[in-house]
This record gives structure tokens, C-alpha cells and sequence, in this order.
């Protein structure tokens, strides 16, 4: 069981990025999926999570309105768009995979991680 995160960079502030999630080994078409991140020092947060189906997503409140998440079954792929960044979303990204259909913020919902993408949004 693998999930290949990428997409990650150095970036200024305001500008956007796309995160990919490739999901490879067992088909995760019926787990909830989300995002962490984990800045230099400080524990792994939660950023967002959406349903087996994709039309229910949830937000960090320091995301909510500049980031969104999405999925596409089809392809086992999870996404990430990340618009009007700033210095403090600065961090390693990690995609998860959930126990089960729903999961929200707790990390312990998760039992699949991937390896993480390095986010830098520059000042």
C-alpha cells in the first residue's frame, strides 16, 4: 500500500499550488482521504478530509475559503488546490488515507500516510 504525494515547491506569497496524492496497492474508493501538514518543530495538523464520495469536505479554520480538496476515485488520486498562499502554510504536506467512509480532523481516523511534499511560501 503506497500514497505518493507531490507537487509541492518554493513559492511566494499569493500564488497557488496543486498537490496530487496518488494512491497505489488497494483501492481506496471507499475511505475518506485527507491532508496534514507538519511546519519545522510543531506537531501534524490537519488541513482538510473529504468523504468516500467526494461531496463532503472539511476545513482547518486556517484554510477554509483558500484551499480545496478533491478526489477522483476513477484515477486514485486525491487532490489538493491551494490558492492566496502565505508564509505560515509553509510546511511538509502529508495525504492520508482514512479507517473509514468519513473521517475528519483526528489524525488517529487515518491508517494510511504518505511520504509528504515540502510546501515553502516565501514573503
Amino acid at each position: 500500500v503506497q500514497l505518493q504525494a507531490s507537487g509541492g515547491g518554493l513559492v511566494q506569497t499569493g500564488d497557488s499550488l496543486r498537490l496530487s496524492c496518488a494512491a497505489s496497492g488497494r483501492p481506496f474508493s471507499n475511505n475518506a482521504m485527507g491532508w496534514f501538514r507538519q511546519a519545522p518543530g510543531k506537531e501534524r495538523d490537519f488541513v482538510a478530509a473529504i468523504n468516500w464520495r467526494g461531496d463532503s469536505t472539511f476545513y482547518a479554520d486556517s484554510v477554509n475559503g483558500r484551499f480545496a480538496i478533491s478526489r477522483d476515485n476513477a484515477k486514485s488520486t486525491l487532490y489538493l488546490q491551494m490558492n492566496s498562499l502565505k508564509p505560515e502554510d509553509t510546511a511538509v504536506y502529508y495525504c492520508a488515507a482514512g479507517r473509514k467512509s468519513y473521517s475528519r480532523s483526528e489524525r488517529a481516523d487515518y491508517n494510511y500516510w504518505g511520504q509528504g511534499t515540502q510546501v515553502t511560501v516565501s514573503s
